[in-house]
Protein backbone atom coordinates (compact mmCIF):
# COMPACT_ATOMS: atom_id res chain seq x y z
CA UNK A 1 0.00 0.00 0.00
CA UNK A 2 1.45 3.35 -0.75
CA UNK A 3 2.32 6.02 1.74
CA UNK A 4 -0.32 8.31 0.60
CA UNK A 5 -3.39 5.63 1.55
CA UNK A 6 -1.67 4.57 5.06
CA UNK A 7 -1.37 7.96 6.28
CA UNK A 8 -5.29 9.24 4.84
CA UNK A 9 -6.15 5.79 6.42
CA UNK A 10 -4.75 7.06 9.53
CA UNK A 11 -6.73 10.28 9.25
CA UNK A 12 -9.64 8.23 9.22
CA UNK A 13 -9.14 6.31 12.54
CA UNK A 14 -7.23 8.66 13.95
CA UNK A 15 -9.82 11.50 13.68
CA UNK A 16 -12.70 9.18 15.35
CA UNK A 17 -10.46 8.28 17.95
CA UNK A 18 -9.92 11.86 18.83
CA UNK A 19 -13.41 12.96 18.21
CA UNK A 20 -14.60 9.87 20.69
CA UNK A 21 -11.97 11.13 23.43
CA UNK A 22 -13.10 15.01 23.58
CA UNK A 23 -17.03 14.11 23.29
CA UNK A 24 -17.52 14.38 27.04
CA UNK A 25 -15.28 17.40 27.94
CA UNK A 26 -16.12 19.55 24.63
CA UNK A 27 -19.38 19.91 22.91
CA UNK A 28 -18.16 22.62 20.47
CA UNK A 29 -18.17 22.19 17.25
CA UNK A 30 -15.01 20.63 15.72
CA UNK A 31 -12.78 22.30 13.71
CA UNK A 32 -12.00 21.13 10.38
CA UNK A 33 -8.69 21.00 9.23
CA UNK A 34 -7.89 20.64 5.47
CA UNK A 35 -5.47 18.63 3.91
CA UNK A 36 -4.80 17.73 -0.02
CA UNK A 37 -3.36 14.29 -1.10
CA UNK A 38 0.14 15.09 1.16
CA UNK A 39 2.60 14.05 3.91
CA UNK A 40 1.42 17.23 5.83
CA UNK A 41 -1.93 15.32 7.32
CA UNK A 42 0.37 12.91 8.75
CA UNK A 43 2.88 15.47 10.12
CA UNK A 44 -0.80 16.81 11.57
CA UNK A 45 -1.86 13.76 13.10
CA UNK A 46 1.58 12.47 14.69
CA UNK A 47 2.52 15.74 15.86
CA UNK A 48 -0.01 18.22 16.17
CA UNK A 49 -2.85 16.51 17.08
CA UNK A 50 -1.91 15.05 20.38
CA UNK A 51 -0.85 18.91 21.58
CA UNK A 52 -4.59 19.90 20.39
CA UNK A 53 -6.21 17.41 22.20
CA UNK A 54 -4.57 17.73 25.34
CA UNK A 55 -5.90 21.25 25.40
CA UNK A 56 -9.39 20.01 25.08
CA UNK A 57 -9.88 20.84 21.12
CA UNK A 58 -12.25 18.91 19.13
CA UNK A 59 -10.80 18.37 15.80
CA UNK A 60 -11.89 17.07 12.71
CA UNK A 61 -8.98 16.15 9.84
CA UNK A 62 -10.18 16.11 6.53
CA UNK A 63 -8.20 14.85 3.12
CA UNK A 64 -9.28 16.73 0.19
CA UNK A 65 -8.65 14.97 -2.84
CA UNK A 66 -8.17 18.04 -4.98
CA UNK A 67 -6.21 20.71 -3.89
CA UNK A 68 -8.53 23.28 -5.82
CA UNK A 69 -11.53 22.20 -2.94
CA UNK A 70 -10.05 23.27 -0.24
CA UNK A 71 -9.83 27.24 -0.51
CA UNK A 72 -13.64 27.16 -1.89
CA UNK A 73 -14.54 24.99 0.87
CA UNK A 74 -12.82 27.30 3.51
CA UNK A 75 -14.60 30.39 1.74
CA UNK A 76 -17.54 29.10 2.63
CA UNK A 77 -17.09 28.07 5.85
CA UNK A 78 -16.87 24.38 6.05
CA UNK A 79 -12.90 24.48 6.84
CA UNK A 80 -11.60 26.76 9.64
CA UNK A 81 -7.82 25.84 8.74
CA UNK A 82 -5.84 24.06 5.76
CA UNK A 83 -2.45 22.77 5.98
CA UNK A 84 -0.96 22.40 1.71
CA UNK A 85 -0.28 25.78 0.33
CA UNK A 86 1.92 28.40 0.40
CA UNK A 87 2.10 32.19 1.14
CA UNK A 88 2.39 33.45 -2.36
CA UNK A 89 -0.65 30.64 -3.74
CA UNK A 90 -2.71 31.94 -0.75
CA UNK A 91 -2.16 35.73 -1.95
CA UNK A 92 -2.87 34.70 -5.63
CA UNK A 93 -6.47 33.05 -4.32
CA UNK A 94 -7.57 35.87 -2.32
CA UNK A 95 -6.85 37.87 -5.38
CA UNK A 96 -8.57 35.72 -7.42
CA UNK A 97 -11.49 34.99 -5.13
CA UNK A 98 -11.82 37.67 -2.87
CA UNK A 99 -11.19 35.35 -0.23
CA UNK A 100 -9.21 37.11 2.93
CA UNK A 101 -7.10 33.88 4.55
CA UNK A 102 -4.03 34.87 6.17
CA UNK A 103 -0.81 32.66 7.54
CA UNK A 104 -0.90 31.76 10.90
CA UNK A 105 2.29 29.35 11.10
CA UNK A 106 4.70 27.54 9.39
CA UNK A 107 5.15 23.97 9.15
CA UNK A 108 8.36 21.46 7.65
CA UNK A 109 7.97 21.76 4.00
CA UNK A 110 8.88 19.68 0.75
CA UNK A 111 11.10 21.81 -1.73
CA UNK A 112 10.21 21.20 -5.34
CA UNK A 113 12.63 18.59 -7.03
CA UNK A 114 13.08 17.25 -10.80
CA UNK A 115 12.77 14.18 -11.53
CA UNK A 116 12.71 11.21 -13.90
CA UNK A 117 11.80 7.56 -15.19
CA UNK A 118 13.35 7.50 -18.16
CA UNK A 119 16.91 9.07 -17.30
CA UNK A 120 19.45 8.94 -14.96
CA UNK A 121 21.28 12.24 -15.47
CA UNK A 122 20.45 15.96 -16.40
CA UNK A 123 23.18 15.37 -19.59
CA UNK A 124 20.47 13.13 -20.93
CA UNK A 125 18.87 16.32 -21.92
CA UNK A 126 17.50 17.07 -25.37
CA UNK A 127 15.52 19.09 -27.78
CA UNK A 128 11.98 18.02 -28.14
CA UNK A 129 12.21 16.20 -24.68
CA UNK A 130 8.69 16.17 -22.36
CA UNK A 131 9.01 17.65 -19.20
CA UNK A 132 5.56 18.18 -17.12
CA UNK A 133 5.35 21.09 -14.82
CA UNK A 134 2.57 22.10 -11.73
CA UNK A 135 -0.63 23.94 -13.78
CA UNK A 136 -1.34 26.83 -11.44
CA UNK A 137 0.53 29.68 -11.78
CA UNK A 138 2.74 29.69 -8.59
CA UNK A 139 3.74 26.25 -8.59
CA UNK A 140 4.55 26.91 -12.09
CA UNK A 141 6.86 29.66 -11.73
CA UNK A 142 8.89 27.84 -9.15
CA UNK A 143 8.72 24.72 -11.44
CA UNK A 144 10.39 27.04 -14.35
CA UNK A 145 12.83 28.52 -12.02
CA UNK A 146 14.52 25.04 -11.73
CA UNK A 147 14.48 24.69 -15.26
CA UNK A 148 16.22 28.36 -15.87
CA UNK A 149 19.14 27.39 -13.08
CA UNK A 150 19.44 24.08 -15.37
CA UNK A 151 20.01 26.47 -18.05
CA UNK A 152 17.67 24.45 -20.36
CA UNK A 153 15.01 27.21 -20.41
CA UNK A 154 14.40 31.30 -20.10
CA UNK A 155 11.84 32.94 -18.66
CA UNK A 156 10.24 35.76 -20.41
CA UNK A 157 11.17 39.41 -18.76
CA UNK A 158 9.37 41.08 -16.47
CA UNK A 159 6.46 38.27 -15.58
CA UNK A 160 4.54 38.55 -12.87
CA UNK A 161 4.50 35.20 -10.88
CA UNK A 162 0.83 35.07 -9.88
CA UNK A 163 0.23 35.43 -13.39
CA UNK A 164 2.91 32.99 -15.17
CA UNK A 165 1.89 30.61 -17.47
CA UNK A 166 3.79 28.07 -19.62
CA UNK A 167 3.94 30.53 -21.98
CA UNK A 168 6.22 32.83 -20.12
CA UNK A 169 8.71 29.91 -20.69
CA UNK A 170 10.82 30.27 -23.55
CA UNK A 171 13.63 28.23 -25.10
CA UNK A 172 16.83 28.08 -23.64
CA UNK A 173 20.01 25.65 -24.18
CA UNK A 174 17.25 23.43 -25.72
CA UNK A 175 13.95 24.10 -27.00
CA UNK A 176 11.30 21.51 -25.11
CA UNK A 177 7.85 20.66 -24.64
CA UNK A 178 6.92 21.85 -21.55
CA UNK A 179 3.40 20.32 -20.44
CA UNK A 180 1.39 21.83 -17.61
CA UNK A 181 -0.71 19.24 -15.74
CA UNK A 182 -2.47 18.65 -12.04
CA UNK A 183 0.71 18.62 -9.46
CA UNK A 184 -0.81 15.61 -8.11
CA UNK A 185 -0.62 13.38 -11.30
CA UNK A 186 2.95 15.02 -12.07
CA UNK A 187 4.89 11.47 -10.56
CA UNK A 188 2.43 9.49 -12.87
CA UNK A 189 3.26 11.51 -15.66
CA UNK A 190 6.81 10.11 -16.00
CA UNK A 191 5.09 7.43 -17.21
CA UNK A 192 4.91 8.96 -20.57
CA UNK A 193 7.43 12.37 -19.84
CA UNK A 194 11.35 12.25 -20.26
CA UNK A 195 11.02 14.66 -16.53
CA UNK A 196 8.43 16.35 -14.42
CA UNK A 197 9.08 18.60 -11.52
CA UNK A 198 7.15 17.59 -8.81
CA UNK A 199 6.30 19.16 -5.57
CA UNK A 200 7.96 17.40 -2.34
CA UNK A 201 4.53 16.37 -0.30
CA UNK A 202 3.50 14.52 -3.48
CA UNK A 203 7.41 12.68 -3.55
CA UNK A 204 6.96 11.59 0.09
CA UNK A 205 3.90 10.66 0.18
CA UNK A 206 4.71 7.68 -2.23
CA UNK A 207 7.61 6.51 -0.37
CA UNK A 208 10.18 8.23 -1.99
CA UNK A 209 13.09 10.47 -0.95
CA UNK A 210 13.51 14.25 -1.89
CA UNK A 211 17.39 13.39 -2.27
CA UNK A 212 17.34 11.09 -4.91
CA UNK A 213 15.78 13.73 -7.60
CA UNK A 214 17.60 14.98 -10.12
CA UNK A 215 17.89 18.83 -8.93
CA UNK A 216 16.29 20.00 -6.05
CA UNK A 217 14.61 23.69 -5.67
CA UNK A 218 16.72 26.01 -3.25
CA UNK A 219 12.95 27.36 -2.09
CA UNK A 220 12.41 31.24 -1.32
CA UNK A 221 10.38 31.69 1.95
CA UNK A 222 7.07 32.59 0.07
CA UNK A 223 7.08 29.35 -1.27
CA UNK A 224 7.40 26.91 1.77
CA UNK A 225 3.98 25.53 2.92
CA UNK A 226 2.05 27.33 5.77
CA UNK A 227 -1.17 26.80 8.23
CA UNK A 228 -3.70 29.08 6.60
CA UNK A 229 -6.63 30.30 8.39
CA UNK A 230 -9.42 32.64 7.22
CA UNK A 231 -8.61 36.45 8.79
CA UNK A 232 -11.73 36.12 11.13
CA UNK A 233 -10.86 33.23 13.43
CA UNK A 234 -7.29 34.62 13.85
CA UNK A 235 -8.24 35.70 17.45
CA UNK A 236 -9.69 32.47 18.20
CA UNK A 237 -8.19 30.42 20.86
CA UNK A 238 -7.84 26.76 18.87
CA UNK A 239 -6.08 29.64 16.25
CA UNK A 240 -3.50 30.82 19.19
CA UNK A 241 -3.26 26.77 20.37
CA UNK A 242 -2.80 26.00 16.56
CA UNK A 243 -0.01 28.64 15.52
CA UNK A 244 1.98 27.34 19.60
CA UNK A 245 1.83 23.94 18.26
CA UNK A 246 3.30 24.18 15.32
CA UNK A 247 6.04 26.36 16.84
CA UNK A 248 6.53 24.08 19.92
CA UNK A 249 9.65 22.00 20.86
CA UNK A 250 7.19 18.75 21.25
CA UNK A 251 6.05 19.14 16.82
CA UNK A 252 10.28 19.98 16.00
CA UNK A 253 11.09 16.85 18.01
CA UNK A 254 8.64 14.92 15.86
CA UNK A 255 10.29 16.11 12.73
CA UNK A 256 13.71 16.19 13.86
CA UNK A 257 13.53 12.83 14.54
CA UNK A 258 11.20 11.16 12.03
CA UNK A 259 13.06 10.39 8.62
CA UNK A 260 10.33 10.77 6.12
CA UNK A 261 11.13 14.13 6.62
CA UNK A 262 14.85 14.51 5.51
CA UNK A 263 14.99 17.29 3.10
CA UNK A 264 12.43 19.50 4.22
CA UNK A 265 12.59 23.29 4.42
CA UNK A 266 12.30 23.86 8.64
CA UNK A 267 9.82 26.63 10.19
CA UNK A 268 11.33 29.69 10.78
CA UNK A 269 10.54 29.96 14.09
CA UNK A 270 12.78 27.23 14.98
CA UNK A 271 15.90 28.85 14.02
Amino acid sequence: MHQIFKVTAAIVVMGLLAACGQGEKNNSPAIVVAFGPSTYSEQFMKGILPIMAAKGHHISPKVFSQNSQINRSMKDGEVHASIFQSEAFMKDTNRLTGSNMIKLADTASAPQSLRSSRHTSLADIRDGMTITIPNDSVNAERAARILEKLGWVTIREGVDPIRFSVKDILPGQYTLNIKEIDPAQALRSLEDADFAVVNGNYIVSMGLKISDSLAIEETPPEHVVIVTIPEALKDEPWAKDLKAAYESDEFKAYILNEPLYDGFILPSAWQ
